[in-house]
């Protein structure tokens, strides 16, 4: 399946631990969802590759998060994971996250997602680096 303007996404299945009572996927998993698919967007970017221990001692801490649910997932359903890069600041990284059931083409849930490049002793954030900008730059749109 393909999504206008997102060249990355990843799949997985629904499992029984993620279903409440009402058998479809509890609220709070969406953001597991999220974070499974961001981890495998960054690999799939090549930035640990490609900056080595400069990204690797970025630091981020999520600011905002945005969740639309549209459409319910339920045990066995698959779950695709489009993610992109939606702005750069000048601290921090927006990504759009849109969860689709691959089988019906559902859009069931669309994330924004803020995170802050931060300074963990101080816990302030820090502007991206010109390095990280220009990898995140140069992705693909999709």
């Amino acid at each position: 399946m393909t999504r206008p303007g997102f060249a990355f996404s990843t799949r997985f299945k629904v499992r029984y631990a993620e279903i409440d009572g009402q058998k479809i996927v509890f609220n709070s998993r969406y953001l597991e969802y999220a974070d499974v698919a961001v981890t495998e967007f960054w690999d799939w970017t090549g930035i640990a590759q490609a900056l080595g221990d400069e990204w690797r001692n970025a630091e981020f801490n999520v600011r905002r998060t945005e969740i639309d649910y549209l459409a319910p997932f339920r045990l066995g359903d698959e779950v695709e994971a489009f993610v992109r890069i939606e702005k750069l600041g000048t601290t921090s990284i927006t990504k759009r996250f849109e969860l689709a059931n691959p089988a019906t083409g559902t859009l069931c849930c669309a994330i924004t997602m803020v995170s802050v490049h931060v300074d963990l002793s101080t816990g302030r954030p820090v502007p991206l680096s010109d390095a990280i900008r220009a990898h995140l730059e140069r992705l693909p749109s999709g």
